[in-house]
């Protein structure tokens, strides 16, 4: 009976699994298919879009970054200087 009964299990899968490669590869499911693709393709083409917008916010931000820090470094040398000019040798003893 154990017998009868996997063999039927058997003929059952493999009708169902005969079925399913019918259905998922006829005319309709291809159009679904295609239209998912091109879905995917156009989410993409917006995500790369979005990325590339970020990534040049961020390469302006670095930019002016490092505008800031050159500032910064030529003001604190020009202090450094002003300084060591001003030093007077009965300063240093």
């Amino acid at each position: 009976m154990s017998a009868l009964k996997n063999i039927a299990l058997l003929a059952g899968g493999f009708l169902i699994g005969t079925a399913g490669v019918k259905i998922l590869s006829s005319k309709e499911a291809k159009k679904i298919y295609a239209h998912t693709t091109a879905a995917v393709i156009r989410a993409k083409d917006c995500v790369m879009t979005q990325a590339t917008k970020v990534r040049e916010g961020c390469g302006d931000i670095l930019a002016d970054a490092h505008d800031i820090n050159e500032k910064r470094d030529a003001e604190t040398d020009d202090v450094i200087e002003d300084e060591s000019e001003s030093a007077t040798p009965a300063d240093e003893a």
